[in-house]
C-alpha cells in the first residue's frame, strides 16, 4: 500500500495549520509549525494566492493528511457520506471519527493517530473481546476496545496513557485506565468535533 514516508512536520507547514501528526512533539517548541511557520519548498516564504478551487482543494488535503486516508480512501469515505442522510461534510467528520484508529487515538491509547494506526495494525488491541487488526473499521455506540493483555507493557501504549491526564477526552468516549479498556457511549457529533475544519469546502469541491 502506498504511504507517505517523507518528514510529517512539511505536511503541517504545507497547510499552515497543527494537523497534530507527531504526538508531544506537537506540542513543544520543536513543533515545525512554531519553527517555520511558511510552506517548505524554495518559494515558500512567498505569498500564497489560491483560486476558490485551490482553497477547497488545501482544506481537502488538510482534512485527508490529519486523518491519515489515502486519496481513494478518502474519496471512498466522501461518496459514503453524500448517501447518509443529513449533511454530507458532517456525516464525512462523523465517519472519519468513528475510525478504529482514530478511536483509539481519541482514547489515549496512542499519542497521535499515526501511532494508534501501527498500535492497531500490529494487532494490539482487541474489539467487544475479538482481534482487530483493521484501522478503517467503524465502530458504533456500545463497542468496547481493550489492550491485549501480553500488550499492555508496549512502551508507547503504557506511556501515552500516563499522559492522558493532561488531555481531555470527547464526551462520546470513556476509558478506564487501570482496565486499560474503552467504550464508545455514542455517535459523535459536530459539535464535538473541535478541530480546524471548513467541512462545506470539501462538499463544494466534490459537487464539481
Amino acid at each position: 500500500m502506498a504511504r507517505y514516508t517523507d518528514a510529517v512536520c512539511r505536511l503541517c507547514r504545507r497547510e499552515g495549520t497543527k494537523l497534530f501528526l507527531k504526538g508531544d512533539r506537537c506540542f513543544s517548541p520543536k513543533c515545525g509549525i512554531e519553527r517555520r511557520a511558511y510552506p517548505p519548498g524554495q518559494h515558500g516564504q512567498g505569498r500564497a494566492r489560491f483560486s476558490d478551487y485551490g482553497v477547497q482543494l488545501r482544506e481537502k488535503q488538510k482534512v485527508k493528511r490529519m486523518y491519515g486516508l489515502l486519496e481513494k480512501q478518502f474519496e471512498s469515505t466522501m461518496k459514503k457520506a453524500s448517501r447518509m442522510k443529513g449533511r454530507s461534510g458532517e456525516n464525512l467528520l462523523i465517519l472519519l471519527e468513528r475510525r478504529f484508529d482514530n478511536v483509539v487515538f481519541r482514547m489515549g491509547f496512542a499519542t497521535s493517530r499515526a501511532e494508534a494506526r501501527q498500535l492497531v495494525r500490529h494487532g494490539h488491541f482487541l474489539v467487544d473481546g475479538r482481534k482487530a487488526a483493521t484501522p478503517s473499521m467503524l465502530l458504533k455506540p456500545g463497542s468496547k476496545i481493550s489492550v491485549r493483555e501480553k500488550s499492555r507493557k508496549v512502551a508507547r501504549i503504557a506511556g501515552a496513557l500516563e499522559t492522558l491526564e493532561g488531555r481531555s477526552l470527547p464526551k462520546w468516549v470513556e476509558i478506564d485506565k487501570d482496565k486499560f479498556e474503552g467504550e464508545v457511549k455514542a455517535l459523535p457529533t459536530r459539535e464535538d468535533i473541535t478541530l480546524p475544519i471548513q467541512e462545506q469546502l470539501i462538499v463544494e469541491l466534490y459537487s464539481r
